[in-house]
């Protein structure tokens, strides 16, 4: 049966946040991917980081239907059609390419571009995306920088990463401009490497909890 395919806006309307995901370990993919979806978190980005990324991938999209697997960090064209290949099933970019749209575009992967300034901002709504993430959020000027965007581009909704936390996620969240955050807090390094699925499963449900 093939999946229907999402927007961007739906990877990004499904919960408060998407975790942030960097794994060095196969092993690790699936009881992670599991614990977040117990918590009620279903779009993952798994970062495109580590050699084994695109291995992770697969086997989330293989073993863990209830779970949507996206690839972050794509930075050109070969990074979305290997991230398609792999059973992404939507791709997060650093930044905005003409190059990685029209790829994502063609492959018909929602991508949310990574854009900090008014000019990205304008190419990506050029080549057809509004559902963007605003990167790096805490570096690029924060709540200020968003709450600033709301006059010249108050048709386009922002997921922000970087810098966001359980601490500071709800001021985001309470912008009209932003529909979910982006966030590594959901998957500690030290959480994962212990195999401390029943923290992250925590973890998940307080970040649901946010909106």
């Amino acid at each position: 049966m093939a999946m229907k395919q999402l927007t961007s806006l739906e990877v990004m309307n499904d919960a408060a946040v998407i975790p942030v995901i960097v794994l060095s370990d196969v092993a690790h993919a699936v009881p992670l991917a599991r614990a977040l979806v117990a918590g009620g978190i279903r779009m993952l980005e798994v970062t495109l980081r580590t050699p084994v990324a695109l291995a992770c991938i697969e086997a989330i999209a293989r073993e863990v239907p209830e779970a949507v697997a996206g690839a972050g960090t794509v930075r050109s064209a070969a990074d979305a059609q290997a991230a398609a290949m792999a059973g992404a099933r939507f791709a997060v970019s650093p930044g905005y390419t003409h190059a990685v749209g029209k790829a994502c575009h063609e492959l018909e992967l929602p991508l949310l571009p990574g854009v900090a300034t008014g000019s990205e901002i304008m190419a990506a709504q050029e080549d057809g995306y509004t559902a963007l993430k605003f990167f790096p959020a805490m570096q690029a000027g924060g709540l200020a920088m968003l709450k600033a965007w709301q006059g010249p581009f108050g048709d386009v909704k922002f997921c922000p990463t970087g810098g966001i936390t359980a601490a500071n996620a709800a001021d985001f969240l309470g912008l009209g401009n932003v529909v979910c955050v982006g966030g590594s807090w959901l998957t500690p390094a030290d959480a994962v490497a212990r195999g401390d699925w029943a923290r992250i499963t925590q973890l998940a449900r307080e970040a649901v909890a946010l909106r």
